[in-house]
């Protein structure tokens, strides 16, 4: 892939929710969208001041249930007790209650939470109630998986969008959507009402790619550029950097190794048949 390069104009953008409120560019945009016109439904007031009370550890345990909870739907689960789900989603129960708490369902004593009636609960507060169209920049291996992924759309992301720099691209399909110049970011990001962009390209490039982004009036970001984004406060952005997870994993490997070793110190010179100090069992 060529390096990118940035012809971008700063427009400051007008004050709007994250994931789909107004573009910027608000005379332009509602020439071609429509005067006044919106793409998101805003949430109720008691809603809206929930979802400003969670925790942004929350907020992502939240996917994690709603994706355990459609999953229960669609094998014809109608009801599920916080003991269940918990277990399902990885957590402890009690961190679940609390969670789900903050989105105002408490459940049935002796019946557990109704599996409909939380899909919805937790897809108004994240948002899900309508679709957003993402847009990935940089169709190069990884952008090539993204565009071709099917789990996309069955959650409400459908990729509408796809950028790149290589004239060899510009024009073919990947999985079924043909590959714009980067040129056309803003035109193309508006006509198709792109809320999300999804950036995968080399480091160098990624900073210009974010600023096309959002002069086009994208308010989220995924990242994917080991780069730290720069972008104006009503723009939220996620990071997702394989290495450093991978230094994550790293990290913890080494840890058990070391406890591992550390019992097996503690045992080897432990006598009694594995007894330690004042008569304990000590086990690996």
């Amino acid at each position: 892939m060529h390096a990118f390069t940035s012809g971008t104009v700063w427009v400051s953008p007008t004050p709007r929710g994250p994931c789909g409120g107004a573009h910027p560019e608000v005379g332009r945009v509602a020439a071609q969208r429509g005067e006044g016109e919106t793409s998101a439904t805003p949430l109720e007031p008691a809603d809206r001041e929930r979802a400003r009370a969670i925790p942004e550890a929350a907020v992502a345990r939240l996917a994690v249930y709603l994706r355990v909870l459609s999953g229960m739907s669609e094998q014809g689960v109608t009801a599920v007790s916080s003991e269940e789900l918990s277990q399902a989603a990885g957590v402890n129960a009690a961190k679940l209650r609390k969670d789900l708490s903050y989105i105002g369902s408490y459940g049935t004593r002796g019946v557990g939470y109704d599996v409909e009636v939380l899909v919805s609960h937790i897809e108004r507060i994240l948002g899900l109630t309508r679709n957003h169209s993402v847009a990935v920049v940089g169709i190069g291996n990884l952008g090539h998986a993204l565009a071709n992924y099917g789990g996309f759309p069955g959650r409400g992301f459908p990729v509408t969008a796809l950028f790149d720099v290589d004239a060899d691209l510009v024009g073919v399909p990947v999985g079924g959507i043909p590959v714009n110049h980067i040129d056309e970011i803003t035109d193309v990001c508006i006509e198709r009402e792109v809320s999300i962009g999804v950036i995968a390209t080399p480091p160098p490039a990624a900073q210009s790619v974010c600023d096309r982004l959002v002069s086009a009036g994208v308010q989220c970001i995924l990242n994917f550029a080991p780069v730290v984004l720069q972008v104006p406060d009503n723009v939220e952005v996620r990071k997702v950097d394989l290495a450093v997870e991978m230094q994550i994993l790293s990290f913890h490997v080494a840890r058990r190794a070391d406890e591992a070793a550390s019992v097996s110190a503690g045992i080897g010179s432990a006598g009694n048949n594995g007894l330690g100090v004042d008569g304990m069992v000590i086990r690996p």
